[in-house]
């Protein structure tokens, strides 16, 4: 049996005694032949939670899993062989195409065409809510108490991500997966170019008035003395292509010194769903970013621009020119690694400061995938498949299906090597993450992969250079003190088709509005003093207090 880690064996004792009688009632019935395993009992089959193999006899199932091009082979895989021995659940893979997940999985539930398992194939929350009820997606609650063991430990310790799982209707119909990265739970970062600051005498700017002042240094001081006034100080990009990331958008930073704004640019108050864009601070916020523009600080190609092009400035070849630009991480605008070394050339901003005192960095305590695995009305081992997952949510095997073999893809850290976050290191990578493998399966299944697990990866041989150990800091030092907190984050809300339809029109319409309205404000095209009020007027017809209702409605369901 595997060794489990951390409270496991305490609490798998804890289990042995609850379930003991159960166990003595299902041990003295007879178990069949692997080969008839459709008529197998389950209950007698199943072992103790926790423990492995998790059924006496062989089990199938059939799974439909997102194709990943970094993935040779599902059914082939070592991860696969090896959980099918440890286990004795032998799984049959049904891969989607690359990319093409949503259309299979609409395609398979449309014909009723349903494996035993959807797994990494990206349910939607919307989804959830038309087929549980339903009865084609099987609720997990009963047996997540009855069956769960390592996944109850999380939920039990992350209370909060067992509420962002259950639908209005009480029922849980998917297991998400967790993924604590610390860097990523404060996004919004400003980037600013240290030697230029070195060059023009000035330190790390604090309110938005020094970093104003900043960017004006690099203006008109030549920091790259190249004698050339080729300096860019401040220059972003907007979303492109399928990228859902908004940090390399320039207001996402800086407008969180007049306002809260995340992601969504929405936002609790005293528990009641507001939106960032039509507040005072709002308008203050533009004020500020029409003055960087008008003056040349802010350049008009950050609202039309995408990553790459941003990229390029940060890279240019002719020497450094880019003084500042946002970005979740240094890669938004460099190349991680480069002989150039400008990524290492850069260095955070803190959230500035504001006029009135404001000073937030953007906070997501809600790190997790919903969606990531469900069990259909097509099984005939709803249990079997319940602890098949619950492996996932043991840290051992999450080192495996992600990163893949110990002794070959990853080894135990030496005594003296330190993790991303200083303390002692646990394991060391071997093969880079992303490359293509026949080893594991990368982040195809419900996990909890807790934030201390992911600091305890070596920082390698040379930690100044270690992007995760760069992040982990600037992240600890410059951003958790002024984190937004959690009553004011809107965690994930459950809607109804219906809903969900009516929402999507209106997100579009309204954030193609205020993207619009943003750029022609900072850019000077309109006066936001005088057509401010009929910006607000133009929100409220395009149905914002409706999309705030909703929100206020599903978000008062979850409480």
């Amino acid at each position: 049996m595997l060794k489990v880690s951390r409270l496991s064996v305490l609490i798998a004792l804890i289990f042995s005694v609850l379930l003991v009688g159960c166990s003595n009632e299902s041990s003295s019935e007879e178990a069949v032949d692997a080969s008839t395993d459709t008529n197998l009992d389950t209950e007698s089959n199943l072992t103790e939670p926790g423990t492995f193999p998790i059924v006496k006899e062989p089990v199938e199932l059939t799974i439909l899993i997102a194709g990943d091009s970094k993935v040779e082979d599902f059914q082939t895989n070592a991860f696969t062989k090896w959980y099918e021995e440890l286990t004795n659940v032998k799984v049959n893979f049904e891969v989607a195409p690359v990319g093409g997940s949503a259309e299979t999985l609409n395609l398979r539930l449309a014909s009723g065409d349903l494996p035993d398992i959807f797994l990494g194939m990206g349910v939607t929350r919307a989804q959830e809510m038309i087929y549980g009820p339903q009865g084609v997606f099987l609720p997990l609650n009963d047996l997540i108490e009855e069956h769960g063991f390592f996944m109850k430990q999380a939920f039990e310790e992350q209370s909060k991500y067992l509420s962002a799982i259950t639908t209005p209707d009480g029922n849980i119909y998917s297991l998400p997966e967790i993924n604590e990265c610390y860097h990523c739970s404060v996004p919004m970062k400003m980037w600013m170019n240290e030697p230029f600051l070195e060059k023009v005498g000035l330190d790390v700017p604090q309110t938005t008035e020094e970093f104003y002042q900043a960017l004006k240094a690099f203006k008109e001081q030549d920091p790259n003395n190249n004698g050339k006034a080729d300096e860019v100080p401040l220059a972003g990009a907007i979303r492109s292509g399928s990228t859902k990331a908004v940090e390399t958008q320039v207001e996402m930073f800086l407008m969180n010194s007049f306002v809260y704004t995340p992601h969504t640019r929405m936002f609790l108050e005293n528990g009641e769903v507001k939106a960032s864009f039509n507040q005072d601070g709002w308008k203050e916020g533009i004020n500020f970013l029409h003055k960087l523009y008008s003056e040349g600080l802010l350049v008009g190609e950050s609202f039309t621009q995408d990553e790459q092009q941003l990229r390029q400035l940060g890279e240019n070849s002719e020497g450094p020119i880019l003084g500042a630009f946002p970005g979740i991480y240094l890669g938004n605008a460099t190349e991680i690694g480069s002989e150039s070394g400008r990524w290492l050339e850069y260095t955070t901003v803190p959230p500035l400061e504001g006029p009135d005192g404001t000073r937030y960095a953007v906070k997501n305590d809600y790190q997790l995938n919903t969606g990531k695995f469900v069990i259909t009305s097509a099984t005939e081992h709803a249990e079997v498949a319940l602890r098949w997952a619950d492996g996932f949510f043991n840290e051992d095997i999450m080192d495996r299906v992600f990163n893949g073999i110990p002794g070959e893809d990853f080894v135990e850290a030496g005594p003296d090597e330190v993790g991303i976050d200083g303390g002692p290191a646990k394991y060391k990578l071997i093969t880079p993450y992303g490359a293509v493998t026949n080893n594991h399966w990368y982040q195809k299944v419900p996990v909890y992969n807790y934030s201390a697990t992911r600091l305890a990866w070596s920082a390698g041989d040379d930690p100044a250079q270690n992007n995760e150990v760069i992040l982990y800091e600037h992240s600890r030092d410059n951003y958790m003190p002024y984190a937004a907190p959690l009553d004011m984050q809107i965690p994930l809300l459950y809607f109804t088709e219906e809903q969900s339809m009516e929402m999507a029109d209106l997100e579009k319409t309204v954030k193609d509005y205020v993207d619009q309205m943003l750029a022609r404000f900072i850019t000077g095209e309109m006066n936001v003093e005088t057509e401010w009020d009929n910006y607000l007027h133009n929100l409220d017809n395009m149905g914002l207090p409706r999309l705030l209702q909703m929100n206020q409605e599903a978000y008062d369901a979850l409480n």
